[in-house]
C-alpha cells in the first residue's frame, strides 16, 4: 500500500484543544539519535541560502524580461507620417511578439514566486555497485527550471525526466537517492524542511529531519481552494501523471485517494512535456459543478501553466451557463439516449407561428404550394442538411414546387424571377428561419408538442415532465445542467445561426434526423430566433425568455486532451456532449462507480467509448485514502458496503483517535441542532467546515456558522470532488431518498471530511442514532 512511507497507520494525538495534531516533531539521524536543534537550524540556514541564490537569479531573469518588453516597445517606432514601409511593419510585428512573450514571461515568474523550491535530492550515482567511489549530487526541485549565470541548473522544473527520482524513489527501488527532503517555505523563507531516508546505511553526516513530508501535508487545514500535491506526489501518482500522452488514461480509485489533483497534475506535465501540441490544441478540464471548478482553479497556475479551459457540466457550451439541477427522475429522461428520438423531431418539425401554406404571384402567375408539399421539401432537405445551413437548398426545392404548381411559360424566366423574389424572401424569413437550438427546445413547453415528439421514444408522463420542466425554464430564466447536453444536441443538428447571405452557406455531414414531416406543431408563446447573431457580452434582460437565449451558441471547438473528472456521473448525452469536443483529443478520465448518481452505468458506458472512439487504453488505480481520517472512513466504507459490496474502498492511512459523532435531534430543532455541532466543530479544527444539507432544510440552514467565514452550507451533489477539514451531515436517510444515486451519493458526503464528522439524524421517521441509513 504503501512500502517504506515512514507516515503509514500513523496515530495522531488530541492536543488539549481537541484539535487533530502530529506527534511532536523529532529529528533523527540514522543511528536513531535525535538531531539537536541547532543541527536543525543549520539544515534550514543551508537550503535558505540556496533558496535565496534562486530567488536572486529569478530577480535577474524578471530584470532581463523587462529589457526585452522595453526594446520591444521600441521597435516600430517612427516620427514619419503618412503611409507605413514594409520595413516599418516588420518593427510592429516584432514589437508585438517580443512584448507578449516578455510579459508572459514576467507573469510566468511572478506566479512562480510563491514556493519555489520545495525538494531536494540527494543522490549517490555508486549505489549498488561494489567497491565504488561515492558519486554525490544535490539536485533541487521547483516549479520550473532556474539556471545561474553559467546555464548551470540551480533548480530542476518538478516536470522534467531528471526530477522524476523525486516522486518514485523508495527504499525498496531507490534510484540513486540517499535522501529526499521537502522544503516548506513561506515566500521566499525556509521555514522547514521534512525528510524521507531512502537508504538503510546513509552517510555519517547525513541528517534525517520530520516525520515524513506526506504526513505533514495531511495535517494541514483545508482552505477554499485545492492546494496542489507538487512536493508530496507518491510513486504510484507519478507514474499516472507521466503516462504516455496519446490516449485514453483512465485514473480509478476510491474517496480521498488523490484522482483529481493527480489528473491535474497530469495536465501542467503535459502541457510542459509537449507544449506545442497542447497549448496550440488546448486542454478540457471538465468537473462536476461550479463549487469544483472554483475549487480546483488555482491548481494549474500554480503549477505554472495557465492556458487550461475550466468548464462545470453546466457550462461546457459556449453561451450557456446553468447550475440548477432537476429531479432525479427528470434527470434521468433527459440524460438517456433515448431522448435523442425526441430532440431529432423538434429540430426538424415545423417552426410554431410559422406559415402553413405558400402563396404569391410569381411572373404574373398564382403560386400556391400546399402544407403536404411543404412537409415533404423539409424532410427531403433536412435528410442532408443542417437547418440553419440549408437556406439556399429549401429556396431551390421550393421553386421547384412552386413551379409544378403552375407549369405555364418559360421554367427558366419563371425560376430566374422567383430567385429573390420579395414574397418569397419574406415567406423563407417566416418558414425557415435560423433557429436557436435553445429555442427548439422551449418549443417543447407546449405539453402536446413534448407528447407528440416524444411518441415512442419517452413515456407520456416523461413527456409532461419534460414539458414542464421548459415551462419552468421559461418562469425562472434558468436552464439546468441536464438541459446543456440537449441543447448541444441540437446545435449538432441544427448548426450555427448564419449571418451570411443564402448563397454562402455550405452544406455538412450531419447526424441523423428522422422524416418528421408527419409531426405537427403546436402554439408557443414568443418569437422565432429570439438571438439571431451578434456575440459578445450581453446586457442581463430582466425577461426571462430573453436571459435564456442570450448570448449565441456557436460550433463547438475542439481540444488536444480533455479530462473529465467524477466521470461515472456523466449521463450519456454528457458523454456525446464531450465527445464532440474531443474528437481527435487524447483523454484523462478520472471516477469511482462507488460514487455515481447516473443510474444506467452501461448506457453511459456505451456513449463514453463512442466518445473514446478506438485509441488504447490504459488504467491506473489509486487505492491509498489520503484524505480522511480512518475513522471517518471507516464509518463511510461500512454504509456503502451495505448495499454496494463490490465498491473500491481504498485503505485510509491516517488515524486521529476520534469516531464520527453521530447525534438525534427533532426535526423542528435542526437548525438548534446543526448550530450546536457546527459550534463544537469550530474550536476543534481550523480550516473549512461543510454543513451536507437535503433540500427540505436547505433554506432554514443558509445561515447557519455564515458570520465565521469558515462554515459553507451546500447540497450533496455539489459535494462532489470537495473536501473540507470537518463535515455536518443532516438527515442521512433523507439524502438517500432525495438523491438520483441513493445511498452512493450518501457515501460521497461521508467521505469529504479530512479530520472531524458530525452526523444530525432526524427522529420524524423514527430512526434512531447510529442505525444506518435506509434506502
Amino acid at each position: 500500500m504503501c512500502a517504506g512511507a515512514p507516515w503509514c497507520a500513523v496515530r495522531l494525538v488530541r492536543s488539549r484543544k481537541g484539535r487533530a495534531e502530529r506527534p511532536p516533531v523529532t529529528a533523527a539521524d540514522s543511528s536513531g539519535r535525535r538531531a539537536t536543534s541547532a543541527e536543525v537550524a543549520r539544515e534550514i540556514a543551508t537550503e535558505q541560502a540556496h533558496v535565496d541564490l534562486v530567488y536572486a537569479e529569478l530577480a535577474k531573469a524578471q530584470a532581463r524580461a523587462g529589457l526585452v518588453e522595453a526594446d520591444g516597445l521600441a521597435r516600430g517606432r517612427t516620427d514619419r507620417t503618412g503611409d507605413v514601409r514594409d520595413e516599418e511593419l516588420t518593427g510592429l510585428f516584432e514589437r508585438d511578439a517580443l512584448v507578449f512573450n516578455a510579459a508572459r514571461r514576467r507573469s510566468t515568474l511572478d506566479t512562480q514566486y510563491e514556493g519555489l523550491v520545495f525538494g531536494r535530492l540527494d543522490l549517490d550515482h555508486a549505489l549498488g555497485k561494489d567497491d565504488a567511489q561515492p558519486d554525490r549530487e544535490v539536485r533541487y526541485i521547483g516549479r520550473l527550471g532556474v539556471r545561474d549565470d553559467d546555464y548551470e541548473p540551480l533548480v530542476v522544473d518538478w516536470r522534467a525526466p531528471a526530477a522524476s527520482a523525486f516522486y518514485r524513489a523508495t527504499p525498496v527501488e531507490p534510484m540513486d537517492v540517499v535522501r529526499r527532503r521537502v522544503l516548506r517555505c513561506k515566500g521566499p523563507d525556509v521555514v522547514g524542511v521534512e525528510d524521507d531516508l531512502m537508504v538503510t546505511d546513509p552517510p555519517d553526516d547525513l541528517v534525517v529531519v520530520g516525520d515524513g513530508a506526506l504526513l505533514a501535508a495531511l495535517t494541514r487545514s483545508r482552505g477554499a481552494q485545492m492546494r496542489d500535491i507538487v512536493a508530496t506526489i507518491q510513486r504510484h501518482q507519478d507514474e499516472a501523471i507521466r503516462a504516455p500522452a496519446r490516449g485514453i488514461t483512465e485514473i480509478t480509485g476510491g474517496p480521498g485517494t488523490g484522482k483529481t489533483v493527480v489528473a491535474l497534475h497530469r495536465a501542467a506535465y503535459l502541457l510542459y512535456s509537449d507544449r506545442r501540441r497542447f497549448e496550440s490544441g488546448g486542454i478540457l478540464v471538465v468537473g462536476p459543478s461550479a463549487a469544483y471548478t472554483a475549487y480546483i482553479e488555482r491548481v494549474l497556475p500554480s503549477l505554472g501553466e495557465e492556458s487550461v479551459t475550466l468548464r462545470s457540466l453546466g457550462d461546457v457550451v459556449d453561451g450557456v451557463t446553468a447550475t440548477r439541477l432537476d429531479s432525479p427522475e427528470l434527470a434521468a429522461t433527459k440524460g438517456s439516449l433515448r431522448i435523442r428520438r425526441l430532440l431529432s423531431r423538434a429540430a426538424g418539425g415545423r417552426v410554431p407561428d410559422g406559415p402553413t401554406e405558400f402563396r404569391a404571384f410569381v411572373a404574373g402567375k398564382a403560386v400556391r404550394v400546399d402544407t403536404r408539399t411543404l412537409d415533404r421539401i423539409r424532410s427531403q432537405v433536412l435528410r442532408n442538411h443542417q437547418r440553419n445551413l440549408a437556406r439556399g437548398a429549401v429556396e431551390a426545392a421550393l421553386g421547384e414546387a412552386a413551379w409544378a404548381s403552375v407549369r405555364e411559360g418559360d421554367k427558366a424566366e419563371f425560376m430566374d424571377r422567383f430567385d429573390g423574389h420579395l414574397e418569397v424572401e419574406a415567406f423563407l424569413d417566416r418558414w425557415w428561419p435560423q433557429v436557436d437550438p435553445r429555442e427548439v427546445l422551449l418549443w417543447l413547453a407546449a405539453p402536446e408538442l413534448a407528447l407528440r415528439h416524444g411518441q415512442g421514444a419517452i413515456s407520456p408522463e416523461e413527456a409532461e415532465a419534460f414539458s414542464a420542466s421548459m415551462r419552468e425554464a421559461l418562469a425562472e430564466g434558468t436552464w439546468s445542467v441536464a438541459d446543456v447536453a440537449l441543447i448541444d444536441d441540437l446545435a449538432a443538428r441544427l448548426g450555427p445561426v448564419q449571418d451570411a447571405p443564402a448563397e454562402e452557406r455550405g452544406f455538412y455531414e450531419i447526424e441523423e434526423l428522422e422524416d418528421v414531416s408527419q409531426f405537427g406543431v403546436a402554439e408557443v408563446g414568443g418569437g422565432r430566433a429570439a438571438r439571431r447573431a451578434g456575440g459578445g457580452v450581453e446586457r442581463q434582460s430582466a425577461d426571462p425568455r430573453e436571459r435564456l437565449l442570450q448570448g449565441r451558441i456557436g460550433t463547438p471547438g475542439e481540444y488536444a486532451h480533455v479530462l473529465v473528472d467524477e466521470a461515472q456521473d456523466l449521463s450519456p448525452m454528457q458523454w456525446r456532449m464531450l465527445g464532440r469536443r474531443g474528437r481527435y483529443s487524447s483523454w484523462t478520465v478520472v471516477g469511482d462507480a462507488a460514487q455515481a448518481s447516473w443510474g444506467d452505468a452501461a448506457e453511459a458506458a456505451r456513449a463514453r467509448d463512442e466518445a473514446f472512439g478506438t485509441q488504447p487504453r490504459r488504467d491506473f488505480h489509486m487505492d491509498t485514502n489520503y484524505r480522511n481520517a480512518r475513522e471517518i472512513f471507516d464509518y463511510a466504507a461500512r454504509v456503502v458496503r451495505e448495499q454496494v459490496p463490490d465498491a473500491d474502498i481504498p485503505h485510509a492511512v491516517r488515524e486521529t483517535g476520534v469516531d464520527p459523532v453521530e447525534v438525534t435531534a427533532r426535526a423542528a430543532d435542526v437548525r438548534t441542532a446543526v448550530a450546536s455541532a457546527v459550534e463544537g466543530l469550530l474550536d476543534e479544527v481550523e480550516g473549512s467546515i461543510a454543513v451536507v444539507t437535503p433540500s427540505r432544510y436547505a433554506a432554514e440552514l443558509a445561515a447557519v456558522g455564515e458570520e465565521t467565514g469558515r462554515v459553507v452550507v451546500v447540497d450533496p451533489m455539489s459535494t462532489k470532488g470537495l473536501e473540507y477539514d470537518a463535515t455536518v451531515i443532516v438527515d442521512p436517510d433523507e439524502i438517500v431518498r432525495e438523491s438520483p444515486g441513493g445511498i452512493r451519493v450518501l457515501y460521497v458526503a461521508l467521505t469529504r471530511a479530512a479530520h472531524r464528522m458530525t452526523l444530525v439524524h432526524l427522529d420524524q421517521n423514527g430512526d434512531q442514532a447510529g442505525d444506518p441509513p435506509r434506502d
